[in-house]
């Protein structure tokens, strides 16, 4: 898949992702958000932040933030 393909749809879901908080659906937004793959970037952070059993529970996309078996737990 082309990275052109993976932005248009990450940038769709951004557009649905405004329209639902626009419409005061936060909890619709939410849900919709942790579809689109965190980039490695800012899991990094925010496991070190907020801890990976937020990630983990959190029912993020991850699969962009591999970092190397067990990741998240190390």
């Amino acid at each position: 898949m082309s990275q052109t393909i993976i932005l248009d749809e990450k940038l769709a879901i951004g557009c649905k992702v405004a329209e639902l908080r626009k419409a005061g659906d936060e909890e619709g937004a939410m849900r919709l958000m942790k579809t689109v793959p965190m980039p490695p970037y800012l899991a990094k952070v925010m496991k070190e932040k907020v801890g990976p059993d937020y990630l983990i529970s959190g029912g993020w996309n991850l699969s962009e933030a591999e970092f190397g078996p067990d990741w998240i737990s190390r």
